[in-house]
């Protein structure tokens, strides 16, 4: 649980409406502030107008990959850690900092989750880049 109403937000990336609520219940839930897109490009501009600490796509979105997507954000804001959710394995992790397969058990995707965004903010916070967000049990 988060210690003042600063919540860290998360970017997730699908183009399937349903995957996307489901996934940013658990994640608001969890404490966390959700940002929903269906394509790249809205996903894009979400990362451009909004204080994102992780995004997570599905890899096969319809106009283009997550891999591919993970690349156009790390020219944007590379710092941000990305994650694809995806029920198949990719062709690469170049500019991704994570994969999970769509059947983790949520325990163990939240802990992935907790841990990447953790190290955002402290990453940001040592580099004075960043207002550092209080966390507790993260």
């Amino acid at each position: 649980m988060l210690e003042n109403s600063h919540k860290p937000v998360i970017l997730c990336v699908d183009d399937s409406a349903s995957q996307l609520w489901l996934r940013a219940q658990v994640l608001e839930q969890n404490g966390y502030s959700v940002l929903q897109a269906t394509t790249a490009v809205r996903a894009l501009q979400m990362l451009t107008e909004s204080p994102v600490s992780l995004v997570i796509s599905d890899h096969m979105l319809t106009e283009t990959t997550g891999t591919q997507l993970a690349g156009e954000i790390k020219g944007i804001k590379p710092h941000v850690p990305v994650v694809i959710y995806s029920g198949a394995p990719i062709p690469t992790m170049q500019n991704v900092d994570c994969f999970i397969q769509k059947d983790e058990p949520v325990e163990r995707f939240l802990a992935i989750i907790n841990d990447l965004v953790k190290r955002f903010h402290q990453s940001h916070a040592a580099a004075g880049n960043y207002t550092t967000v209080a966390m507790s049990g993260r």
